[in-house]
């Protein structure tokens, strides 16, 4: 649940509001362009005005991942320091593998209460990354219209050759569409993954069952 676009999303989303050569040849506009849309919602104004929103709403749980990672720390550098001293003495292996073990296992323990603990922090970032999204299938088509543009790619796309980096355009239309977000979402909401995930499962599911009746 992170804060960057994945590349395979941007793929989608850029080809999905590139206008078919059709349609360019009928509007008489041509050129090329190029963007990165995480960079672009990274300095949105809905974005940054929403991380700094975040840093209140959930100060509770950042604090408090805050204090049990130092907590954390504190218990696991006098294992780590042993672990370091044994295997420079020698020690045998067996029991050098068990201090190993032992601390993986508290690291793994940290990161999920950790990522527990962030959780409403985290489901907080990626409603606000759906709303963004869902607004740059408008925004997107209005930059490129202002700019001349019927053929749109990644910025990773561009290798040599003329094309019109519409970054500030496209964010500027954002800014203009989306000025704010919300960033508490509603009760039992789950990311788009998930609801994906959930969807998928209950249709195989239901074809589970379709195929057991007969």
């Amino acid at each position: 649940m992170k804060k960057h676009f994945k590349p395979f999303a941007i793929a989608l989303l850029l080809a999905g509001t590139v206008p078919t050569t059709a349609m360019a040849a009928s509007s008489g506009v041509s050129g090329v362009g190029f963007v990165n849309l995480a960079d672009v919602v990274a300095n949105s104004n809905a974005s940054k005005a929403a991380a700094s929103q975040r840093q209140v709403t959930y100060k509770t749980q950042i604090d408090q991942a805050s204090a049990r990672a130092a907590q954390f720390d504190a218990q696991l550098k006098p294992l780590a320091d042993k672990f370091q001293k044994d295997r420079a003495a020698g020690v045998a292996p067996a029991t050098l593998q068990q201090e190993y073990n032992s601390i993986q296992q508290i690291q793994e323990n940290a990161k999920q209460e950790l990522q527990q603990i962030l959780l409403p922090e985290r489901l907080s970032e990626a409603y606000g990354q759906e709303q963004i999204t869902a607004k740059l299938q408008t925004v997107v088509p209005t930059a490129m219209q202002k700019a001349g543009v019927t053929l749109l790619l990644s910025r990773e796309a561009v290798i040599y050759g003329p094309a019109a980096d519409l970054g500030q355009t496209v964010l500027a239309e954002l800014n203009a569409q989306l000025p704010s977000i919300q960033i508490v979402p509603p009760a039992g909401w789950e990311p788009a993954e998930l609801r994906a995930q959930r969807s998928q499962q209950a249709a195989q599911s239901s074809r589970g069952a379709v195929n057991t009746g007969r």
